[in-house]
């Protein structure tokens, strides 16, 4: 019987893919996550993963870490999930231990590593890697919210090592729209539940997503701009998670990874993880 690893790295420069028996040379840049579009078909990038387990894999194609987490794999870690179809794996990482588990994220920031001071394209395909920091890519979150009812939690840390929570019973990317893309992914969020961080993100429910090249703020100024990042801008914001990692206070206004509820528009946080698991 196979076992499901996670991957250690999903989108290296070099590397090496066991599946169906055949071991395939890999040569991926680390951007964008959708770069993986010319992997084989229902080709696992997971080490230890053989004969039935594969095949089993393979059948089911998981839309998800609850997925995953049904078919036995509940350890965190970096998996393959399949929401734009059986031809396109996406690298995903799951928070398999966090209040039962299940967890796709679709947000990680740890170190500031990597910048998220982006343009629309990136934030709609996805950047980053997996197993370090990364977004996800608007049109991944959407198509997942278009097949299931999702929750939302967001984990902070700060550099005290303080942590808090919030959570969202229900959270949504332009789910009702023909084109989510020109509804500017849409986000939709509902049901907040205090994890000590206070709500600052119902503030941005029904809000478009802007980029620094696609201003679809409320502001007479660009908001992705002036903050330093991408999100679903109001008129600014009182989240920020996509701004600069300015390791802690800073004097500037409102440009770090800001929570403003918790720790205000001069602090920006240590660590950040925004995911979903069905409602």
């Amino acid at each position: 019987t196979g076992e499901l690893s996670p991957l250690q790295r999903p989108l290296a420069t070099e590397g090496t893919m066991k599946a169906q028996g055949v071991l395939l040379k890999l040569a991926l840049p680390a951007l964008p996550l959708l770069l993986l579009l010319s992997t084989p078909p229902c080709a696992p990038q997971v080490s230890g993963i053989r004969g039935d387990a594969l095949e089993r894999f393979c059948l089911q194609q998981p839309l998800d870490c609850d997925d995953i987490y049904a078919q036995g794999y509940q350890s965190d870690g970096v998996y393959l999930i399949y929401p734009l179809g059986p031809s396109v794996p996406v690298p995903v990482f799951c928070d398999m231990t966090t209040e039962g588990g299940k967890w796709t994220v679709f947000q990680k920031r740890f170190n500031g590593s990597v910048s998220f001071f982006r343009g629309w394209n990136d934030y709609k395909l996805g950047f980053g890697r997996a197993d370090g920091e990364y977004w996800l890519g608007l049109q991944n979150m959407h198509l997942l919210t278009l097949k299931q009812k999702y929750e939302l939690r967001v984990d902070l840390e700060d550099f005290e090592n303080n942590t808090a929570y919030a959570k969202y019973a229900d959270f949504s990317i332009s789910p009702n729209a023909v084109s989510a893309e020109e509804d500017g992914y849409t986000l939709y969020v509902a049901g907040f539940e205090d994890g000590g961080a206070g709500d600052s993100l119902s503030y941005h429910s029904g809000q478009k997503f802007s980029t620094f090249d696609r201003d679809q703020d409320l502001f007479v100024q660009n908001c992705a701009a002036l903050s330093s990042g991408a999100f679903w801008f109001r008129s600014c914001h009182f989240a920020n998670l996509n701004g600069f990692y300015l390791g802690g206070s800073h004097l500037s206004y409102a440009n770090g990874i800001n929570w403003a509820q918790w720790k205000g528009f001069y602090y920006s946080l240590k660590r950040t993880e925004m995911k979903i698991r069905r409602a």
